[in-house]
């Protein structure tokens, strides 16, 4: 027989959603136990995705809700984060030491994927993942130059590469291997078999999240490489510019053939801030990804503007996330990467492997 206590308990729980997920905390499955003795109450949450910034104010959050209600007289709340393995397309086999793979795509060229994608990978890491990030535009690399390394990478055994590390996070590209002024004139073959070669043969070590900055657009480059290589769930980077949105759509249902989810879309360049004064101002068109995001039925993962230091940052190869940690774009980021690995977290697991535990406890 149910406490009745513990009934009540679980059903505040039900009223408290998760912004990140959609869902309530437990419909999505995180709480993990509920404790009763006399009239005290202990709960037990673990989110399927990172959240390092957002987990105390969680665990306050509960507390207070359980506290408020008369028949609970204190709360006691821990809040972990443990990341998941999720299935990838059928007939593909999860790469070793890789428990998802996160593709960032643009349907076509100049809205900031690149940058995005850095920043994504380094918000993720911040919030708590082992991350890496694999530079896949091989005819215009720029992650060596935005993540601030250089030089060709080592080997140990001859056999396998190793990653790159900067900020924490292990970087492969084939930026490495080439001078930066050298131009790839390869064709479609020769890409896809370069890329699937680093990416099998770098020694990726027990990654939570591997970022992979796609070459932009979807032509038949980008379809092979969604189709050969394992992937957990893509992002798709645009602006609110009409003609962007039009290829966007072309990136998105590329996905779905291949039958990637979509985790959603992120707005880039949203909106212009004047260095000089502050105004902020919809120079691209308001709310395109929005309404994309609602036609297509996938999340609005968040938007962020057109700053002059968010390139200056990526050029001078400390991205905004750890160049300034503590402003306002840092943060739209972090509340984007939250808001793909809480929409990753909701798929079907891959159970085959074990993962972390991240801890903040709220007595």
């Amino acid at each position: 027989m149910s406490n009745p206590v513990e009934e009540r308990a679980r059903q505040i729980l039900s009223t408290i959603p998760d912004p990140h997920s959609g869902q309530d905390l437990v419909t999505s499955g995180a709480v993990r136990g509920i404790g009763v003795s006399d009239a005290r109450v202990s709960v037990d949450i673990q989110l399927g995705y990172p959240a390092l910034s957002w987990q105390a104010d969680l665990a306050a959050q509960i507390k207070s809700a359980l506290e408020a209600d008369a028949s609970i007289e204190s709360a006691s709340v821990g809040v972990s984060c443990r990341v998941g393995a999720h299935r990838v397309q059928q007939g593909l086999t999860p790469l070793p030491g890789i428990r998802n793979v996160i593709a960032v795509a643009s349907g076509k060229g100049g809205v900031g994927k690149s940058t995005v994608s850095a920043n994504l990978a380094l918000a993720l890491r911040a919030e708590g993942a082992s991350v890496g990030i694999l530079d896949a535009d091989i005819y215009g690399p720029s992650q060596p130059r935005m993540l601030g390394l250089s030089g060709k990478p080592d080997t140990k055994d001859g056999n396998r590469i190793e990653p790159k590390v900067n900020h924490g996070i292990q970087v492969m590209s084939i930026g490495f291997l080439i001078d930066e002024d050298t131009p790839m004139i390869w064709r479609g073959p020769m890409v896809t078999q370069a890329l699937q070669q680093l990416l099998t043969d770098t020694n990726w070590v027990d990654l939570d999240y591997l970022v992979i900055d796609l070459p932009p657009g979807t032509g038949d480059i980008q379809l092979t490489l969604c189709q050969r290589v394992p992937v957990s769930g893509a992002v798709i980077v645009t602006t609110p510019q009409d003609i962007a949105l039009l290829d966007a759509r072309r990136a998105l249902k590329m996905f779905e053939k291949v039958n990637v989810p979509v985790l959603g879309i992120i707005e880039n360049m949203s909106t212009h801030i004047c260095s000089n004064c502050g105004h902020e101002e919809h120079v691209f068109g308001e709310g395109g990804g929005l309404r994309m995001a609602a036609q297509y039925g996938v999340p609005m993962l968040g938007s962020l503007p057109l700053d002059i230091r968010i390139r200056e940052q990526a050029d001078g190869g400390q991205p905004t996330v750890v160049a300034m940690p503590d402003s306002d774009i840092a943060a739209r980021y972090r509340e984007i990467a939250r808001n793909a690995a809480a929409r990753l977290s909701l798929q079907a697991r891959n159970k085959a492997i074990q993962f972390p535990k991240i801890v903040v406890e709220n007595g």
